[in-house]
């Protein structure tokens, strides 16, 4: 789960991680007013939406507005924001279709004297949380790390202890900060590595992390994700989650307890399990198909979530044809079938559809969908599934 900038500030806030001053804002008036309440020199207003690259992007109603700007005065920020609320902003990570601003954070400007990163990530190679570093903030953790990978530093995390004291003043000596600096800056690293275990987090990242010129040190933007299986556990931060920030179909699945992710292809893919859902996904890549989604209907489906599955893919407009490639083992073929056919019945299927069932009880499963009234193209291998649904989908 994603939050906002605002929102993840004020839990830098609460573990004394230094932020600037500020306050979210839904209108121009609003914005004015936080801004008044300020009474800073100079203000810096900022779109609110679940993606990077902000200052970089532009409203696609105007490209000359970018989604973060530095105004003088709250007039000014009450201008700001009315030219970008209920503008959509365009960035590198949100695509073409980019994301409706709906709010802003109003914050007193900062003078920038030096710009590093700080995040926190799992490491999957030594399955350890890490911190990742650098002294050259400001821009794209990826981008850094493939033009300049040597310029990122890597220290792993104990699980239990967090990042040990002697270890964070190490880093904060090695990223270049000044005498009087490292101790403020290695307490930032130790509270980040605090938030992140304790939060479940699966991301914590500030970039940039600031000097300022007068040499003080602070967050100057906030990012974290949560891992949504540890939510249970943390009823405050899953209040926190923004449905309108989330693809709708994407958004429907997690109500319906369905792994789904939509991707830019036309071919509808449901499946059970993570892994059959990667490789369906690929063997339509070999084949030259490109699939709609990554949807895993889990190990133990029921004919609810099945025919929940099918309204999921069929609400995405580009489908042309759906593969269900089913292995069953926890979850029952027969099941999976029974599903297929009551969807298809309530829906009305108005693409073709290509069936595969193996595992645990197939063959009733594949009697249940002949005897049916289904238009339905079986296969009885990955191959010939892929095959199928790529002439379905009338790609050559």
């Amino acid at each position: 789960m994603k939050i906002h900038e605002y929102q993840a500030k004020e839990i830098f806030r609460q573990y004394r991680i230094p932020v600037p001053k500020g306050g979210v804002a839904f209108s121009p008036q609003e914005a004015r007013k936080v801004a008044e309440e300020l009474g800073a020199e100079k203000f810096a207003v900022k779109a609110q939406i679940h993606a990077g690259g902000r200052g970089k992007g532009a409203m696609k109603e105007d490209p000359s507005t970018r989604g973060v700007a530095l105004v003088a005065t709250p007039a000014q920020a009450e201008a700001a924001a009315a030219a970008m609320l209920g503008k959509t902003l365009v960035t590198k990570q949100t695509g073409e279709a980019g994301r409706l601003v709906q709010k802003v954070l109003v914050e007193e400007a900062t003078e920038i004297d030096r710009e590093l990163y700080a995040g926190m990530a799992i490491d999957r190679a030594s399955e350890l949380p890490v911190v990742i570093a650098s002294a050259e903030g400001g821009m794209s953790i990826e981008e850094l790390a493939k033009e300049k990978p040597e310029a990122i530093i890597r220290m792993p995390v104990d699980p239990v202890a967090g990042l040990y004291a002697f270890r964070a003043r190490a880093l904060a000596l090695e990223l270049g900060f000044k005498a009087k600096q490292i101790n403020k800056a290695a307490g930032i690293f130790m509270a980040l590595a605090r938030l992140f275990l304790a939060a479940d987090a699966s991301l914590a990242e500030i970039n940039p992390l600031v000097v300022t010129k007068s040499g003080e040190i602070a967050a100057l933007d906030a990012k974290i994700n949560f891992d949504d299986n540890a939510l249970f556990r943390h009823k405050d931060y899953a209040g926190l989650r923004d449905i309108a920030e989330e693809d709708p179909l994407e958004a429907k699945a997690k109500e319906a307890g369905i792994s789904y992710v939509s991707l830019d292809g036309n071919i509808g893919c449901m499946v059970n399990g993570a892994g059959l859902a990667m490789a369906t996904n690929d063997i339509l890549a070999v084949f030259g198909g490109k699939p709609a989604n990554f949807l895993d209907v889990g190990g133990g489906a029921s004919a609810g979530q099945v025919e929940e599955a099918f309204k999921i893919i069929l609400g995405d407009p580009r489908v042309r044809a759906i593969w269900v490639n089913i292995y069953g083992g926890i979850a029952r073929c027969d099941i999976i079938a029974e599903g297929v056919i009551t969807a298809a019945g309530k829906i009305g299927l108005s693409v073709p559809l290509v069936v595969r069932l193996m595992g645990t009880n197939a063959e009733a499963g594949r009697k249940m969908i002949e005897e049916s009234a289904l238009e339905v193209a079986a296969a009885a291998t990955m191959a010939e599934g892929a095959r199928k649904a790529i002439e379905a989908a009338g790609i050559s």
